[in-house]
């Protein structure tokens, strides 16, 4: 929180510092600011309570051994499966982390949660209809963009398999909500829901709100013109995208009519590059992450998701 709150106060004294450089006056773009922070936060908050509801039953109304029975033997394809859960689970990245909370306070490894927690912001039914609806098979960008988020889940699950402690990668407060999950038997499983919704609450609403004011505060510091001039470059292009979706943190359900706006001016690879970014690593996602990850961990992320993205723009802009 108070990291976040530094954060905010940081970027407004850049919107000081610069205001030479923007055609709105301040008092608008402080205004403009913290409208894009509200909405942000508005329009992820749906999908936050549903993803702790859909967390509170995994961890109190569904038995452990449920959920190993429908999981393959092998970690790989214990993975792949993982990476299409979120065809059964059609929230955006907001409800995923709790709800990736609740399969870790059940027994599911940090790997095999990673894999989901990546993957399931795109292969989802919702995500794949509105690109489809945006760009329809236009280029290969919904292609591209399945295929892309599958691919990058799986590497990222993979690489951290290999780690020789993968407990030490979550949060020590994790690891105490983790310990007091059955703690109490006398409990009933009612009261048991309200104890952990509340937590669970306690633990993602603070960070969605200071992800959400930070994405307003930045978003009020990037003069479009800038990112327009460059849209046509191939290579410049991806980065400038790659930029935008690490900033603007909209819901991964609706980015793509976002980017949209963006096709006729930037080449087919740097919209998939921000369609494949933006509900990975936007600041939003990083901040809900860090309540259950080590920061260590999401630097290992953005530096495996980033070259990835880029490798796979560049590849579309070749082929489209």
């Amino acid at each position: 929180m108070v990291a976040g709150v530094a954060s905010v106060l940081v970027l407004i004294g850049i919107v000081l510092l610069t205001q030479q450089f923007f055609r709105d006056p301040l008092p608008s773009r402080l205004q403009d600011g913290l409208t894009l922070a509200v909405s942000v936060l508005i329009e992820s908050l749906p999908f936050v309570i549903l993803g702790i509801l859909l967390s509170v039953v995994i961890q109190v109304w569904v038995p452990p051994t449920v959920i190993e029975r429908m999981l393959p033997k092998r970690a790989w394809a214990r993975r792949a499966v993982l990476s299409l859960l979120g065809m059964l689970i059609p929230v955006c990245e907001c409800g995923n982390v709790p709800f990736a909370r609740g399969l870790m306070m059940r027994g599911l490894s940090v790997p095999d949660t990673l894999t989901f927690l990546i993957a399931a912001p795109i292969v989802n039914p919702i995500v794949i209809l509105t690109t489809h609806q945006a760009f329809g098979w236009d280029d290969g960008i919904l292609v591209a963009r399945l295929v892309g988020g599958y691919l990058i889940a799986n590497l990222i699950g993979w690489l951290y398999s290999r780690h020789p402690d993968p407990a030490s990668l979550l949060t020590p407060r994790f690891r105490e909500a983790c310990d007091a999950v059955d703690a109490d038997s006398r409990e009933t499983r009612a009261y048991r829901s309200v104890r952990q919704m509340v937590v669970e609450l306690r633990a993602i609403m603070p960070a969605l709100v200071i992800g959400s004011a930070i994405a307003g505060a930045v978003q009020v510091l990037i003069p479009r013109d800038v990112l327009l001039a460059i849209g046509s470059d191939p290579i410049l292009s991806i980065f400038a995208m790659i930029a935008l979706a690490l900033v603007v943190a909209i819901c991964s359900n609706v980015d793509a009519f976002f980017a949209l706006s963006f096709a006729s001016a930037f080449t087919p690879g740097s919209i998939v590059a921000f369609l494949l970014v933006g509900p990975l690593i936007d600041v939003k996602m990083l901040a809900l992450m860090r309540t259950t990850f080590r920061g260590r961990v999401l630097l290992g992320i953005v530096a495996v998701v980033i070259p990835a993205a880029f490798v796979i723009g560049t590849a579309v802009n070749l082929f489209a």
